[in-house]
Formats: structure tokens, sequence, C-alpha cells
């Protein structure tokens, strides 16, 4: 395989050459190019497209792609707080409320309804308080975007209703699932709601959502071949594997992604096994030079030697859980091709050095982008800056029209298709800033905490770090911690209450363990006269970062 030595030397080379040193104006002026990039498409959507889905930039009007939630606006909306327009974020949080209805007889993407809209609106509710929006008592543990994001999560709820607990691909928002829809789902398709619907539990006190997701992540983990491996896509009734190859690219990619920021937003150990296993299982049988190839999940014989765009996330995933030796040497081989194509296409061959026949486009993706700025925060390395801006270039220069920016159609003569991706703006644009500011607010590991809200008043938000969903919507674990806790130390008060009124059932069999996520009222105290811990309970504790720099997942429980 020539062109995988080919690369790695090309990498060898740049890492050779020290690379330019951004000054703090340099990096001002990119995020001010950057926050000019999201304007012009933002307003050419409001002008041109709003309420439909998504922007067609060369066409200047718009369109329904994945149902008819005026999906760019849900996706954008945490991103203008990235981006410090607070103004906006509440007239756009006020307008989604005024107009999306999820009760419309429209078949939806379970896997995108859940990371665009749930994901979107959950981090926008949990945004809420440091946007200066108005909050209601109780916040972040209610609030109508909360009510909103349960909502559509709900319409979702009945594609889950397999024997296997693995989500059928489409729901009808209004009729449920299709007596003539496929059984045929992708991984990922599977594996990627732990995050949101675990938000949603904690949050709300329903544990429906995080138990429906943990039985579709089980049930997926039965399903790995006897080398450890997964497939791309699989019958969620019968559980046999349709497509049979291995790999950490498109169909399979946030399957793994979600494993470790699961493991990571829940303090989950079984989160964290399950991927262990499969990294093991990805290294012995997929890696070669620093790249991963797709191989037949039951041999690990190789069956497409190509690199997609989507793969590009893995080097930001392993520079999470602390491997920043094989983050970098396989950033820099997918950054070599980037700069072959000024983009990434869908395909590369591997062996060849160059695109693969009809996928040679270039969606304006964040993948790459989003590993960029986990690496630059880990090591301070200004390559990755360099990329950051090479990004910005390539995109005005081939992508921008007058309305917006399209999808290229195909690298390799910059042609261009009438599309502009919700995620453009939602993680693209982002990831593109958060890299030109590491003092965003995204960024703080507890060190810009602050008390608010809460059913007691006492919520400390802000201070573990975020975690982003896959489609870039940043979730704070603090808020999960102090509604859950809230919802436990009611359920404990409760406990010891009726264990003191029938001191005879103590023993009866029922689990005196309390709920994790169970919330109700207090049969003692009425809502907010709680100024004091309830009995027995431990004193209120900040909830404290526990990713060390090198990427330390847990901590022990002394």
């Amino acid at each position: 395989m020539r062109a995988p030595v080919r690369a790695f030397l090309v990498c060898v080379c740049m890492s050779a050459v020290a690379p330019h040193q951004f000054t703090e104006e340099e990096m001002q002026d990119v995020r001010q190019r950057i926050k000019g990039m999201f304007y012009h498409a933002y307003n050419s959507y409001l002008d041109n497209a709003f309420p439909y889905d998504e922007l067609r930039p060369l066409t200047c009007d718009g369109q329904d792609t994945w149902g008819s939630f005026s999906l760019t606006l849900i996706d954008a909306l945490d991103t203008l707080l990235v981006l410090g327009n607070q103004t906006e974020f509440q007239r756009v949080a006020s307008l989604l409320q005024d107009t999306v209805d999820f009760d419309i007889d429209i078949n939806a993407s379970v896997f995108e309804t859940n990371i665009r809209v749930v994901g979107g609106l959950l981090s926008a509710h949990l945004l809420s308080g440091r946007a200066g929006v108005e909050l209601e008592p109780g916040w972040p543990c209610s609030g109508p975007l909360l009510r909103m994001a349960e909502d559509a999560a709900r319409k979702l709820l009945p594609a889950f209703e397999t024997p296997t607990g693995m989500p059928y691909g489409t729901v009808n928002l209004l009729r449920g699932v299709s007596a003539t829809e496929t059984s045929v789902t992708c991984t990922a398709g599977v594996g990627t709601f732990i995050l949101e619907f675990a938000t949603l539990s904690r949050l709300t006190g329903n544990a429906t959502y995080e138990d429906t997701a943990r039985r579709a992540l089980r049930a997926l983990w039965k399903t790995r071949s006897d080398i450890g491996l997964v497939g791309n896509h699989i019958d969620v009734v019968s559980k046999k594997w349709v497509a049979q190859d291995a790999g950490i690219g498109a169909g399979v990619d946030s399957y793994f992604e979600y494993l470790v920021k699961g493991a990571i937003l829940l303090q989950d150990e079984e989160l964290l096994h399950m991927f262990d296993a499969y990294d093991r299982a990805l290294e012995n049988y997929t890696r070669f030079d620093d790249w991963y190839l797709w191989v037949q999940m039951h041999k690990g014989t190789v069956s497409m030697p190509v690199f997609q765009s989507l793969e590009a996330f893995w080097p930001g995933l392993q520079t999470l859980l602390g491997n920043l030796d094989g983050a970098v040497r396989t950033f820099q081989n997918y950054y070599s091709v980037w700069r072959q194509f000024g983009g990434l296409p869908e395909f590369y061959s591997i062996s060849q050095g160059y695109t693969v026949d009809k996928r040679e486009g270039y969606p304006l993706r964040p993948e790459l982008v989003e590993s960029a700025m986990y690496l630059f925060k880990a090591t301070a390395d200004h390559t990755y800056l360099q990329l950051g801006l090479d990004a910005v270039e390539s995109v005005e220069r081939i992508a921008k029209t007058p309305c917006g920016y399209a999808s290229v159609k195909d690298l390799r003569d910059h042609q261009l298709d009438n599309r502009m991706e919700s995620f453009f703006l939602a993680e693209t644009i982002k990831y593109l800033y958060l890299l030109f500011d590491p003092t965003n607010f995204l960024h703080s590991s507890g060190t810009e905490s602050w008390v608010e809200g809460g059913e007691d008043g006492q919520c400390i938000l802000s201070s573990g770090g975020y975690i982003f969903n896959t489609e870039a919507h940043p979730l704070d674990p603090a808020a999960l911690y102090c509604c859950s806790r809230h919802g436990r130390e009611q359920q404990e008060l409760r406990d010891i209450l009726l264990g003191l009124s029938h001191p005879a059932k103590e023993h009866s069999g029922r689990s005196k363990e309390p709920s994790l996520h169970g919330q109700s009222d207090s049969i003692a105290l009425k809502a907010g006269e709680r100024n004091t811990p309830p009995l027995l309970s431990c004193p209120v504790q900040p909830f404290s970062a526990r990713l060390a720099v090198l990427g330390q997942v847990f901590t022990d429980n002394t």
C-alpha cells in the first residue's frame, strides 16, 4: 500500500516545520471572519428559507429535508450564544416556542431528529440562563425548551418498540412506525441516543428515555462478532447483520463517540468498558499506518481501503481519552488529504491517493475542525490553528454564494450543490470559532461555575466542562447532576418517612436503593419550603471537573 506511506512521509515533513505562531490579534481577526461567515449564512437562511428546514443557496430559497422543524434555526441557536449574541438567542428561543409543532404527519429520521432537534433544544435550554432568558422556577430542571425537547423525544419512542429494543430508522411523528417500514438500521442509528435521552431523564426525572437508550445500546453490544467488531447495518428485529463492513466511519461513527462521551457525561464505567473493548478490536484489525480501513466484521479482512470524511472525528475522540500520540498521527494523515483538495472528499482511496468515484463531494463537514479544536486545547500546537485558517479560506473561496454557503459537489473542479446543511451553522462554524477562542465559556473546566435555579435554588452550573453531542450541541453535566440529585434527595426523604410510618415493612423486599431519576413532590414539604438538606443526606457538594489534562475519566469515590 504505497499511498499510506506517501501520506505519512508528507506528515513527517509537515510536523518538522515549525508552525506559524498566531498572535492574539490574529486570532481575534480570524474570529471576526468566522462571525462574518456565520451571519452571511444565518441571515440568508432567515431572509430566503425560514421556516423551511434548510437554505438552498444557489436558488435563494428553502426546502424541508429531515422533517419540517425550521431545522437550521434550531441547530444554529446555541451557536448564537457561542458568538456572544444574547439578543438574537432570546428572540429565536421565543420564536421556536411559538412556531414549531411536532404533531405533524411527517416521516422523520429517528437519528437526525434526535441529534439535531432534541439535542439542539436541550442545549439551548441549558444555556438559557447564561443567555439572559427569563427563567421559570425550577430551571434547569424545567423550562419551555426542555418541554419541547421532551415532546420531540416522545415522538421518537415508538421506533424503539421492537423485540430487541433497537430502533427503526424512521418514524411518523403523528402515526408512529409504518407497517411497511424497513427493519434495517445503521449502527449509529441504534447507538446514538444516550447523551440526549439520559440528559432528558436526568433533567425531568422521567427514566423512560435513558432506559430506552440503554436497552438499545446493550442489545447492540451483544451482537458484536467473535473478534469484537460490529458491522454497518443491522436488522433491528432479527439482530442479523445486513452490512458486515466494520470501521469507524459513516453508519458507525457516532456510536463509538457516544460510548466515550456518555461515559464522561454520566460517569458511567459500563459505557467506557464497551468502548475500550471495541477500541482494542479496531486497533487490531482496522488500523494500518495510522489510517483506519474497513474490514469484514467476522474475519478482519480488508473490505474497503478507503478513508471517509466522517472518520475525521476520531483524533478528537482519542484526545478526549488521552491518547495524544495516536490522535496526532492520525490527524496528520487526514490533514494531508485536506491540503491535497482544500477540503475532505466523502471517500478517499488510500491505495490510490485520490478521490473515489461518485464520492468526491464536500458538504462542509465539521469533523476535522472538531478534532483540531480538541488537539489544540490539549497541545497548544498552532498547527491546528493553521488548519482552521485553511478551512476558513477554503470555504470562503470555494463554497460562498450570494445566498450563503453551498455544499461542494466535486472537490476536483469545485462544482457546487444547491444545499446548505444545518450542521454548517451548528458544527462547522461553531468548532471553527471555538478553535480560535480558547477562553470561550464552553472551554471552561469549572473556572466559570455559577449558582442558579434548581428546585432549591442552588444548582452549581458550568462546573464540570461541557460535552458536545454529535451535532456539536453542548450539554452541561453539572445541570444533570443537580436535577438528578434533587430527585434522589426527594426519594430518599420519602423512603425515610415511609419507613418511619411503616417500620414492619422495612424488610419486605422493596429495594431501598433510591431511584436514579425518580422525582416526585415531597409528602412532607410543599414545593419551595425546604431550606435545609433532608434527613440523613450528605451536604450538597459542587459538581467537580473529572477530566484531567490527558483524559482521565473517572475518580475514586473517597
